[in-house]
């Protein structure tokens, strides 16, 4: 510990400018001065070919972006340490340095190891935003992110997937026609800890002149608490979470109905649920396939092999999701199905998107292919069919 940390702090900062070893440095753990600034996000760039330092100040409903000459910069940042922000952290290609300036105790500057030994390229006009920024707060407080920048150890996975559902969310919602544009409505159903949910909101907020209302329903109380504290802990204005189950969970006007990993007939029961409301999107990555498998009869030609578990499994999938478009495409429903994530992370990585058709559909033949799709691997009833009243057996 030592008085002079935060002029060695500093030190640090004006010798990774100078010798363009700077990745990104954060300011954290605000004061109170301005309590609408959760924190500052800092990295180098290039302006009309000169460097610069560009300053995002994390706020809870939007970010705002300053750039400032390099020298400027760095004055910044060492009038806001000790005065807005408490803790200061850097990450070079040569090591990490975090400071703390805690209230009542000596000031104490930590080095550790690097996160990255490549800086990242500092060309603005071609940095493209990610769909979730890393430095999200609400990451951090779901143990996604450390607090002092980088994704923690083991979470590389979780993160992926994170940002994975992000941006195939954005790409779908170009297909999509909301009935208000500026106050979509999502509900993520079965939404765990909320991982998701948190993701669907940062994509939809950020949408031109949108405020979106997100819901996620949990049917453990302890984890919709825990999600709906941090919500609130970090200003996410129309983000709510819930306690209650898929079947019972109140649907009003909604656009978006999300349902990753709910459990067998769960997903059904999301999808059923989000069709009675005619909600132009049904978003579902299925877990499980119990209620399918004990009914089928495969083609013969399959027997010999089906002693193999993993077939056994796999066909159950197979059936019981191909099954589940059909259903939907008999419902009015345009269906997409596709690899959600790479195997590697889960192997659960099926997704099936659902567009709501624009205008009358004529139904008939997607009912008898669904029927003949049962009838073929021996499926007498399915929860999803039970649901839309789509007769699979003949009368």
């Amino acid at each position: 510990m030592s008085p002079l940390a935060k002029e060695e702090f500093l030190h640090h900062l004006d010798t990774a400018l100078a010798d363009g070893s700077l990745v990104r440095a954060k300011l954290g753990r605000p004061t109170g001065r301005d309590p609408q600034v959760n924190a500052v996000l800092i990295r180098p760039v290039t302006l009309r070919g000169a460097p610069h330092l560009s300053f995002v100040y994390r706020q809870p409903t939007r970010d705002l972006t300053r750039n400032f000459p390099t020298p400027e910069g760095q004055a910044l940042v060492a009038e806001l340490l000790g005065r807005d922000f408490a803790v200061g952290y850097l990450s070079t290609t040569r090591h990490t340095a975090q400071l703390n300036l805690n209230k009542g105790r000596a000031p104490r500057l930590v080095l550790g190891p690097p996160d990255t030994t490549s800086a990242p390229s500092t060309d603005h006009d071609r940095l493209r935003p990610r769909a979730i920024d890393p430095e999200s707060p609400w990451l951090g407080d779901l143990g996604i992110t450390r607090s002092e920048g980088g994704i923690r150890a083991g979470r590389e996975a979780k993160f992926r997937q994170i940002h994975r559902f992000a941006e195939l969310l954005e790409h779908l919602l170009a297909e999509v026609a909301p009935t208000d544009p500026a106050a979509p409505r999502l509900v993520d159903m079965g939404c765990g800890r909320g991982y998701l949910t948190f993701a669907a909101w940062d994509v939809l907020r950020r949408r031109p002149v949108c405020h979106p209302t997100v819901t996620g329903i949990e049917l453990r109380p302890e984890l919709a608490e825990e999600a709906e504290a941090i919500a609130r802990r970090h200003g996410c204005e129309g983000l709510g979470f819930r306690s209650g189950d898929i079947a019972g969970a109140p649907l009003e006007r909604v656009d978006i109905v999300v349902a990753l990993h709910a459990c067998d007939t769960a997903t059904d029961d999301a999808l059923a649920r989000g069709v009675a409301a005619g909600a132009p999107l049904l978003l579902v990555a299925p877990c499980c396939h119990k209620e399918v498998r004990p009914q089928l009869v495969p083609p013969p030609v399959l027997v010999p092999v089906l002693h193999h578990g993993i077939f056994r499994e796999r066909q159950a999938e197979f059936v019981t999701d191909a099954l589940r478009a059909l259903l939907l495409e008999a419902a009015g429903y345009r269906t997409r199905v596709f690899e959600f994530i790479s195997p590697e992370h889960t192997g659960k990585n099926l997704m099936i998107a659902a567009f709501r058709e624009p205008g009358p559909v004529d139904t008939a033949g997607r009912r008898a292919a669904a029927a003949a799709l049962a009838r073929e691997y021996g499926i007498r009833t399915q929860r999803l069919a039970t649901h839309l009243e789509i007769p699979l057996t003949p009368p």
